[in-house]
């Protein structure tokens, strides 16, 4: 286990964009490059978002609209990955922790873990797509 880890954490350069985002490590790092490859393949971030299985399933009929919670299409690797990280790193990032006490009222226990866990995947793919280190809004 130790040899899978330090051959997934080698393959990560130490300026890899990604690792400038607050909670993401070299092992969380790697695996996301591992099984996405090229970023470019996703021209907007809802894309990227819908890979992971984290985008949301919406039913119309007529006027009316139900929201019926993640879709699970997408990779069940990545969609658990960024579910552990908004459970665990929350709250050393700045945004996900002002996400989460304007939510925790609202949405309790894994469901306001997954609305965590699908803000990951956009801010990934921003800092990666775009080559720019991640800064705080």
């Amino acid at each position: 286990m130790k040899e899978v880890r330090k051959m997934i954490e080698g393959n990560v350069p130490q300026d890899h964009v990604l690792l400038t985002i607050p909670g993401i490590g070299k092992l969380a790092a790697g695996i996301i490059i591992g099984i996405v490859g090229d970023i470019r393949r996703f021209p907007r971030p809802e894309s990227f978002v819908a890979y992971c299985g984290l985008d949301p399933v919406v039913e119309r009929s007529g006027r009316i609209e139900v929201r019926k919670g993640i879709s699970k299409r997408g990779n069940k690797y990545l969609r658990s990955l960024f579910y552990f990280l908004a459970e665990t790193q929350y709250s050393r990032n700045p945004t996900l922790l002002k996400f989460y006490e304007a939510h925790k009222d609202k949405l309790k226990g894994r469901k306001l873990y997954t609305a965590l866990a699908r803000k990951l995947p956009k801010y990934r793919w921003s800092v990666w797509y775009n080559n720019k280190p991640y800064e705080v809004k």
